[in-house]
């Protein structure tokens, strides 16, 4: 069984296919559709919101009936159906309490699409933008908000000395000088002192006052663990995330068949990403394919570097690729040609065609 799908645990179910009968998967998902996280800083300020919300269905084709049951719910610690499992893999991955720029708060494709729309409203008719967090996406936001309104005044409020702070000092200094050269102003080792703005204004934990019509949250996200912290409380880490085994099975000798995998997961990793997150569902695929036929899982994941190469945005038109391993980093700007991030190459990974959607998966059922 698969505790929410996403694009690890969809991975895993096509796996799947190769145990044969009698095996059957059930995928618990609560979102219609894949959420393609990376371009939703981008659709938060620009159209094509639509490309973010990949349909699952394709990515299943020719799987025999009956093989894979798929439920649109999430798990909860009172139910009224309780669903029996040999194997359970955990991908709930990390969530954001703010929602978008992050993650969408919507169960359903279109309520994610009206979501993105108004936050392009909101920010098109804004004077001055505030964006609090100084991560990915709080940088990609203020730095696509002020190139494509630059009468607007953008400000970026960051609590640590640098933006990008979990990446090294190169990556930290080009993008706050891709931010300064927009004309987004930098306030850092400042928090906000309220979530609200009054009169105007926002204040800042200094008691600093700014001018603000517009807030956005761009705070971090938290690992989705906590219905796991009933089944195995050992094993939540202090990070929140999931204690695993370098097979990928949970840390908890009582629990040898359930697995873990993606960002939920407590494998060591400063940034996860889809990359280290694909990684780990093979592993798991391969060592729950092993345990389903009466194996001992051998396969296990250690973080490689190269996972954690990410492409920052600064603006519509320029970004940077960055990677290291925390000694040395290497890094190159470029000027990006596609508006929307090219999404379709993530479509077709999930073998769907871009951007074809006949949003069957809308309707909430088995």
């Amino acid at each position: 069984m698969l505790q929410k799908a996403g694009l690890i645990a969809s991975f895993v179910a096509y796996a799947f296919r190769f145990l044969g009968d009698p095996c059957r998967v059930v995928v618990i998902e609560l979102y219609s559709h894949f959420h393609f996280t990376w371009v939703l800083p981008r659709f938060c300020v620009v159209g094509q919101e639509h490309k973010a919300f990949i349909p699952y269905g394709p990515f299943l084709k020719g799987v025999p009936e009956g093989w894979v049951r798929w439920i649109r719910d999430r798990v909860a610690k009172k139910s009224r159906e309780q669903i029996p499992y040999a194997l359970l893999v955990i991908a709930t991955g990390a969530g954001a309490a703010e929602g978008l720029p992050s993650r969408v708060a919507a169960d359903t494709k279109a309520e994610g699409v009206a979501l993105l729309q108004d936050m392009q409203r909101s920010i098109k008719e804004a004077q001055h933008l505030v964006v609090v967090g100084g991560g990915a996406a709080g940088v990609e936001l203020a730095a696509d908000a002020k190139h494509k309104y630059p009468e607007k005044h953008a400000t970026l409020v960051h609590s640590r000395e640098a933006v990008m702070h979990r990446f090294g000092p190169e990556l930290q200094a080009a993008a706050l000088q891709g931010l300064n050269d927009l004309g987004v102003a930098t306030i850092l080792q400042e928090g906000t002192a309220t979530n609200s703005i009054a009169e105007g204004q926002i204040t800042l934990q200094s008691g600093r006052r700014i001018k603000c019509d517009l807030l956005v949250n761009c705070t971090g996200q938290n690992p989705s663990s906590s219905f796991v912290a009933g089944l195995a409380p050992e094993a939540i880490s202090p990070t929140v995330t999931i204690r695993v085994k370098p097979t990928l099975q949970v840390q908890d000798e009582k629990l040898p068949n359930v697995y873990v995998c993606g960002d939920v997961a407590a494998v060591g990793i400063d940034n996860p990403n889809a990359r280290s997150a694909m990684r780990q569902g093979m592993v798991v695929c391969y060592n729950v394919v092993r345990a389903a036929t009466g194996c001992s899982p051998t396969k296990t994941y250690k973080p490689f570097w190269g996972e954690g190469v990410i492409k920052l945005t600064l603006g519509l038109d320029k970004s940077i690729s960055h990677m290291g391993d925390g000694k040395t980093e290497l890094w190159w700007q470029s000027r990006e040609k596609s508006l929307d991030l090219m999404p379709a190459e993530a479509w077709k990974h999930l073998s769907a065609k871009p951007f074809e959607d006949d949003d069957k998966s809308e309707k909430k059922v088995e």
